[in-house]
């Protein structure tokens, strides 16, 4: 059956219908599109809109940053960066140098080097490398095989090596050795000089002598600079300040005279060894100045080994010890009694060899008698009992007061260190007890140092004054001008010159016919005193059968100039006298003092007479 065409139109319309309602739907869609894309594109602004804003406020806080840094806080930083690549630097200043009075060298710095091991980075056995160090090092080869065995690194071989074995390692060029330099304190003349010049320790400060006394004269000042580093740590030379590597060549230089401590030294350690005894010491003074041209104490020590010494001998007894003078003082006495015209030169004294002193009684060494004896006399034989009656005629007070105008009680201000101050009782006691002065007379009852005894002598030798014993003279460059002079106390007037050369003149027979004799140089006219004092126990009283035996000179007796003191403590023998033991040292010294100074002959002279004006 044929379908009619009604029914197929109305199947096409539904279709057609369908059609046409979709393409009618089409424009909402589009819409939609355009909608979104007109919104992702405002997005798109906005998001464009912050990210500009915030570059905008980045750019103006960067801006403001800039500003801050450059214009408002630049100079700080600018200062703040430039510290930082900015170091202070104090450059090394070696210690100055110490001469004697002719230049000669005492005390230098010189380069050494600090000798390290790391056996692990040798290239070579430890026995090979043990063989080929020990004998440059002065060391046994078994003995530096066992150092290497025992660290692998990090070994102090030597801390000090010289320059010149330190210049045949480096060219040894044997790998696992380091050289570290530095310098060290040297004192070529050993221990020649040590009672004086002293020494440093590892962090060279000075630790006696005038290393330590004149710390702030022989230390360079240095001045801090700063200097620019790179950027691997280096310092750049370009910006140090012209000249600050410069040092001066000053020198400190002594009084001292190393002929003569040489021929001192000798001497001293000649005689100690003969009598067994337990120290000595010597002092040659000057006695226009007080220049010290000699100063030995025995025993020493060298100072370039000091570690290896006795740290009591770092202080110089003849400036840090006190003792009793004994005889050595009876001059002195005389000198006061003179000034006091309580006696006259040709006066006359009974000596019976004893004399009772309130409830004491007072002899003469080896209890001799006298009889009738002068005052040139008293000195020649040493008597107690003769210097006991002079000062008795002196008031006590009076006494004392010239005692206090010698220095007694007080130090002599040296211009080296760790002087002690001499003791005497005090004036009242002094005064009230009749046995003070009289065991003054004879050098007894006080004490004082060698060297202040050798400034009291050099009154005597100068015309009466009191100069300073000092043993610096200055500094001096290379050309031997001097730069710096010490200030010293002015010498003090004590007596007069008439009365000084009168004592002089009685101190002379000592030598020529008195106990000085083992002290006499023919063609010379020289004075002295013999010592023989009983040794003071710390504990009070005197140690039983110790004695301090001493003679002190003044050299030449017509043009007083020269003072030299000999000590020499706890000889034995029974024969060990001032005039056996400690003379002969002073005769040695004096001889080598007259050859350096070319001291002429004495012109002849008539002499002292020996016997009592009638």
């Amino acid at each position: 059956m044929q379908k009619s065409p009604s029914r197929r139109k109305f199947g096409n319309s539904r279709n057609l219908e369908f059609t046409r309602q979709r393409k009618f739907s089409r424009p909402s869609v589009i819409g939609n599109v355009v909608s979104k894309a007109q919104d992702q594109a405002t997005n798109i602004k906005s998001r464009l809109l912050i990210v500009w804003g915030l570059l905008i406020a980045a750019g103006l806080g960067l801006a403001f940053n800039l500003y801050q840094l450059q214009i408002v806080r630049g100079a700080k930083l600018t200062e703040k960066a430039r510290n930082q690549q900015m170091v202070n630097v104090r450059p090394f200043m070696p210690r100055r140098p110490v001469v004697d009075r002719n230049n000669n060298m005492l005390a230098v710095d010189r380069p050494v080097f600090t000798l390290y091991a790391h056996p692990k980075l040798f290239d070579k056995s430890n026995e090979e490398m043990a063989g080929q160090l020990a004998p440059m090092l002065g060391k046994d080869a078994a003995e530096l095989l066992k150092i290497f065995q025992s660290k692998k690194s990090g070994i102090i071989l030597n801390p000090a090596v010289s320059e010149d074995i330190g210049d045949r390692l480096i060219s040894l060029r044997l790998n696992g050795l380091e050289l570290i330099q530095k310098y060290s304190r040297f004192y070529p003349q050993a221990d020649l000089v040590s009672d004086v010049v002293g020494y440093v320790n590892l962090d060279r400060r000075g630790q006696a002598g005038v290393e330590y006394s004149q710390e702030k004269l022989l230390e360079r000042s240095g001045q801090t600079v700063r200097l620019s580093r790179a950027g691997n740590g280096a310092l750049m030379p370009d910006h140090a300040p012209e000249g600050f590597l410069h040092f001066d060549d000053l020198q400190l230089q002594m009084t001292i005279d190393s002929r003569l401590q040489r021929a001192a030294r000798s001497a001293l350690k000649q005689q100690i060894e003969k009598f067994g005894a337990k120290r000595g010491g010597v002092i040659v003074m000057d006695a226009v100045d007080g220049s010290i041209l000699a100063l030995v104490s025995q025993p020493t020590y060298n100072p370039n080994e000091y570690s290896k010494a006795d740290i009591s001998l770092f202080k110089n007894w003849t400036v840090a010890d006190l003792y009793e003078p004994g005889s050595t003082f009876k001059p002195l006495n005389v000198a006061i009694a003179l000034e006091n015209e309580i006696i006259k030169p040709d006066d006359v004294f009974n000596d019976p060899g004893t004399i009772a002193v309130a409830d004491r009684i007072i002899k003469n060494a080896e209890k001799h008698s006298y009889r009738q004896i002068n005052i040139a006399q008293i000195l020649q034989q040493s008597s107690n009992v003769g210097m006991v009656q002079i000062i008795q005629r002196l008031k006590p007070s009076v006494y004392y007061n010239w005692l206090e105008r010698l220095g007694l009680g007080q130090k002599v201000d040296t211009d080296l260190p760790f002087e002690v101050t001499g003791q005497i009782k005090s004036q009242e006691e002094f005064i009230s007890s009749p046995i003070e002065p009289a065991t003054t007379s004879f050098g007894q009852g006080f004490s004082l140092t060698p060297l202040q005894l050798v400034q009291m002598h050099g009154a005597l030798a100068n015309g009466g004054k009191l100069v300073t014993p000092h043993v610096v003279r200055g500094l001096i460059d290379n050309k031997g001008q001097m730069h710096y002079l010490p200030t010293l106390p002015a010498p003090r007037q004590i007596f007069t010159s008439s009365t000084t050369q009168k004592v002089v003149e009685m101190m002379e027979t000592v030598v020529t016919e008195g106990s000085g004799k083992a002290s006499k140089i023919p063609g010379y006219r020289i004075a002295g005193k013999t010592g023989t004092a009983q040794k003071a126990s710390p504990n009070g009283g005197y140690i039983v059968g110790a004695r301090i035996t001493s003679f002190v000179a003044i050299l030449p007796v017509e043009s007083p100039r020269y003072v030299v003191l000999a000590l020499v403590d706890e000889p034995k023998g029974e024969n060990a006298y001032g005039s056996t033991v400690a003379a002969p040292i002073v005769k040695a010294v004096m001889e080598a003092l007259i050859s350096i100074e070319q001291i002429p002959p004495s012109q002849e002279i008539k002499p002292v007479p020996n016997s009592p004006s009638p």
